[in-house]
């Protein structure tokens, strides 16, 4: 079973593709200077969809320790 996962790791690995952060024309409006509003935006975006991973880990995190204490 080892191998088998070490052997899908190592597929994963070698067959990931790079992802860019942002679009050319995001990027462009992001770096001027009067996008303002836009860049406001777009940092907001990443902060709603940065919430949801942590709060997955957290969530999961915590059933993990409340299993774990009931059991001993």
């Amino acid at each position: 079973m080892k191998k088998i996962i070490a052997i899908f790791l190592m597929l994963l690995i070698a067959f990931s593709f790079t992802a860019e952060g942002q679009c050319a024309m995001c990027r462009a409006v992001l770096e001027s200077g009067e996008g303002q509003d836009i860049a406001e935006g777009v940092n907001s975006g990443i902060k709603y969809l940065m919430l949801f991973p942590y709060l997955v880990i957290g969530g999961l995190l915590f059933f993990i320790y409340r299993k774990y204490r009931h059991s001993s």
